[in-house]
């Protein structure tokens, strides 16, 4: 059992509350749009972390993470990019790494828009956990967490971080 916090477009916003939650984590998954080193630094600090680059994010983060990021947790199969779009709209790049292999889960960010749908075409779970910064156009402050045992997802959970003024 992994247990998950799972967060995107901090723009780089970090606080107590985000920093709370991942200790409570086994591994921490950023979807892009740190925003800034410090933010993947306090994230490491605490538990491991995976991520993509985003959008805004520099060459040295883009030198730390992929654009396409694809591994295993437990059995579980993972596919994340920042902007992946969701299913029905698809992005090109994610529709050909679908095309190939599709996922058990796909996780995307960019959005700022909270996601959880389940896509009975290419038969995985698609996640986007809106944003936990405070820059954009959403209006509260999200994330997720759940946990993996073996291949499956369960007690998925919507975090809300409070309004991001």
């Amino acid at each position: 059992m992994t247990k998950i916090l799972l967060l995107s477009d901090s723009h780089s916003y970090i606080d107590d509350r985000i920093l709370e939650y991942a200790s409570q984590a086994d591994e921490i998954w950023h979807c892009g749009d740190f925003g800034s080193i410090e933010v993947i630094e306090e994230l490491e600090k605490i538990k491991p972390l995976k991520g993509v680059y985003g959008n805004i994010d520099n060459a040295k983060i883009r030198a730390e993470f992929p654009e396409v990021n694809r591994f295993f947790c437990e059995d579980l199969e993972v596919l994340m990019i920042h902007i992946g779009g969701y299913p029905g709209k698809y992005t090109p790049i994610t529709s050909k790494e679908i095309s190939e292999k599709a996922p058990k889960l796909f996780i995307s960010g960019h959005s700022h828009i909270l996601k959880a749908m389940y896509d009975p075409k290419n038969n995985l779970l698609h996640l986007n956990p809106g944003a936990c910064g405070k820059q954009g156009w959403h209006t509260m402050r999200t994330m997720m967490r759940f946990v993996v045992e073996g291949e499956d997802i369960k007690d998925l959970e919507i975090i809300e971080l409070g309004p991001k003024s």
